[in-house]
C-alpha cells in the first residue's frame, strides 16, 4: 500500500469519526433543536483552534451485540482549543452515538483531557448530552463515572471546571457537573435529576414532567444547582467565552487583565441619589455596582437564585474582581440560607483562583423564622462567614447603608481579615436597627411615658445620633475611612492597586472543616 493509499484510508476514517452516529441520527438531533457534539465545539472555541484527541478510540465490549457496533470516538469528542487565544480542554458528548452513554473507553477519553488540563494548567469545559451509563457494560460504566468524579475533585481549586448541560443528565451523571465550578443550562433541552419522572411516579406517586422536575429554570431559580440559564446553545457558548475572560487558567496564574478606557478617577454624581433618606426604603444595589465598575459591566452568577444577594464578575481598572453585594430591593437584602450558600460558594471560587473580592454591604441581619432555623441557617450562615474569613485574596468592603448585628461581622468585616473597609456617610453600623434597640433598651421608660409613641421616636432619634452611623466604627479602626459616595470607584481602584501584591496564607493544615 502506497503512502497516498494510506492517506486515503486515514481520511476515510476521519470522515467516519466525524459522522458520529450517522446522518439519520444527526438529523434527529437537529430536529430536537440541538446541535451535534462537533458543532458545539466549533461555536465554543476560536475558529480553527480545536485539536481533537483520541478520535479513533473504540469500546472493547462484546456482550449484547456491541461487538458488531464499534463507532470511532465511542460517543465523545475530546481535545483542546483556544478561547480568545487562551488554552482550554474540552469534551463534548455525542448523543448520536449510543445516546452519548458513558462507558469504559468513553470515560478514559474524558479522564485523559482532565489529566492534561491539570498538568498544563488550563480550564476543563464539559459539554454534557448523555443518556447515562451504558447498561451493556455494567459496572465498568459505573467505574468510569467514579474515575471522572475523582478527577473532578482533585482538579477542584486547581483549574476552573465548567459544565454545560445540553440534553439529559440523570443518575450518577449529575455528580460530575455538580463538583465543577459553574453549570450552564439551556431552556427546553437541559434536564438534570438523580431519578427521572418515571421512577419518581413509581416510588412517590408524584406525576411530574422532566422540565418541572429538573429543567433549566428549576435548577436556575429553585434548587440553585445551575449558575447560568440561557435561552439557546449559541447564547450559552457566548456566555461561557465571556466567563473565561474573567478567570485565570489555573490557581497559580493571575486573572487576565484587560485594557479599559473607563477613567480610574471617574466620580459619579448619581451615587449621591441612589440610597434613600428613609432607611426602610429599598433601592437596587445593581445601580451602585454598575456605576462603580469598569464600563458598567457585571456578569451576574446565579442571577435568579437567592436574589437578595448579588454575586458576579466585574473589572476595576481592567482587573477582574468578584463582587458580593446585599440586594436591598429583595427581602431588604437580608441573609438567609440560600443567599449564604450562593455567596459562600462564589467567594471560595474567587479565593481559589486569585480573584479579589469587592463587597457592597447593606444588610439588616439574618432572616428570622422557624423555616430558617429548622433548615439550618446557623450552619449555612456559618459557611458564608467561613468563606470570607478563609479567603486570602484582596478583600475590599463598602458599606452603603445598614450593617446590623452578626450580619455586619459576616459580610467581609475588618474582623474577618478584610483589607480595605470603607463606609458612606449613610452607613449605620450597630447591633440592630435604632427602633429595635430603643424598644429593648428603654422598654420601661417607653411604657411609662404619657405618649409612648412620641417617647419611642425621641429615643430612636437619640440612638441614631449616638450609634447608628459609621463614625464609632471608624474611631476604632474597624473602618479605614468614611468616603464621599462619588469617590467609590477611584478609592476602590487605588486600594486594589496596593493589594495586588498582597501576601497572606493560612496556618499549615490539610484543610479546614467548613460547616457542610
Amino acid at each position: 500500500m502506497t503512502i497516498r493509499e494510506k492517506l486515503e484510508r486515514l481520511q476515510r476514517l476521519r470522515d467516519e469519526a466525524e459522522l458520529g452516529g450517522g446522518p439519520e441520527r444527526i438529523d434527529a438531533q437537529h430536529k430536537k433543536g440541538k446541535l451535534t457534539a462537533r458543532e458545539r465545539i466549533d461555536l465554543l472555541v476560536d475558529d480553527g483552534s480545536f485539536v481533537e484527541l483520541d478520535r479513533f478510540v473504540t469500546h472493547r465490549s462484546t456482550a449484547f451485540g456491541l461487538d458488531k457496533q464499534r463507532p470511532l470516538g465511542d460517543g465523545v469528542v475530546t481535545g483542546y482549543g483556544r478561547i480568545d487565544g487562551r488554552l482550554v480542554y474540552v469534551f463534548s458528548q455525542d448523543f448520536t452515538v449510543f445516546g452519548g452513554s458513558l462507558a469504559e473507553a468513553h470515560a478514559e477519553k474524558i479522564c485523559k483531557i482532565m489529566d492534561l488540563a491539570v498538568r498544563n494548567g488550563a480550564p476543563v469545559l464539559g459539554l454534557n448530552d448523555s443518556g447515562g451509563a451504558r447498561i451493556q457494560e455494567g459496572v465498568v460504566s459505573l467505574g468510569g463515572y467514579a474515575d471522572i468524579f475523582f478527577r473532578n475533585t482533585r482538579a477542584s481549586g486547581v483549574v476552573p471546571q465548567i459544565s454545560a448541560i445540553l440534553g439529559p443528565c440523570a443518575g450518577g451523571a449529575v455528580y460530575s457537573p455538580a463538583i465543577t465550578d459553574f453549570i450552564f443550562m439551556v431552556r427546553g433541552i437541559s434536564y438534570m435529576f438523580v431519578t427521572g419522572p418515571n421512577v419518581v411516579k413509581t416510588v412517590t406517586h408524584e406525576d411530574v414532567t422532566s422540565n418541572d422536575l429538573g429543567g433549566a429554570d428549576v435548577h436556575g431559580s429553585t434548587s440553585g444547582v445551575a449558575q447560568f440559564v440561557m435561552d439557546s446553545e449559541i447564547e450559552c457558548f457566548a456566555e461561557i467565552r465571556r466567563l473565561i475572560g474573567f478567570i485565570p487558567g489555573n490557581n497559580l496564574d493571575s486573572p487576565p487583565v484587560r485594557r479599559s478606557d473607563d477613567p480610574i478617577d471617574r466620580r459619579d454624581e448619581e451615587l449621591l441619589e441612589i440610597v434613600p433618606d428613609n432607611t426602610n426604603k429599598p433601592y437596587d444595589m445593581l445601580d451602585v455596582i454598575r456605576r462603580v465598575v469598569d464600563d458598567g459591566e457585571l456578569m451576574e452568577v446565579h442571577r435568579d437564585y437567592a436574589a437578595n444577594i448579588v454575586v458576579g464578575f466585574a473589572r476595576l481598572a481592567g482587573h477582574p474582581v468578584g463582587v458580593v453585594a446585599n440586594q436591598p430591593a429583595v427581602l431588604a437584602g437580608v441573609l438567609d440560607i440560600a443567599a449564604s450558600l450562593k455567596a459562600a460558594r462564589f467567594i471560595r471560587f474567587c479565593d481559589a483562583f486569585n480573584i479579589p473580592l469587592v463587597t457592597f454591604e447593606d444588610v439588616p441581619g439574618f432572616l428570622p423564622g422557624i423555616e430558617q432555623e429548622h433548615g439550618g441557617i446557623i450552619k449555612h450562615g456559618a459557611k458564608l462567614l467561613y468563606a470570607f474569613a478563609e479567603a486570602t485574596v484582596p478583600k475590599l468592603t463598602v458599606i452603603t447603608r445598614k450593617a446590623y448585628g452578626g450580619a455586619y461581622d459576616v459580610m467581609s468585616s475588618k474582623h474577618l481579615g478584610a483589607d480595605y473597609n470603607v463606609a458612606w456617610p449613610t452607613a449605620e453600623l450597630a447591633v440592630m436597627g435604632p427602633k429595635g434597640a430603643a424598644q429593648i433598651l428603654f422598654k420601661r421608660e417607653i411604657a411609662s411615658a404619657a405618649d409612648p409613641e412620641k417617647k419611642l421616636d425621641e429615643l430612636v432619634a437619640d440612638y441614631r445620633e449616638k450609634l447608628a452611623h459609621p463614625y464609632e466604627a471608624a474611631a476604632r479602626g474597624y473602618l479605614d475611612d468614611v468616603i464621599d459616595p462619588r469617590d467609590t470607584r477611584p478609592r476602590l481602584i487605588s486600594a486594589l492597586q496596593t493589594l495586588l501584591t498582597k501576601r497572606d496564607s493560612a496556618p499549615p493544615k490539610k484543610h479546614g472543616n467548613i460547616p457542610l
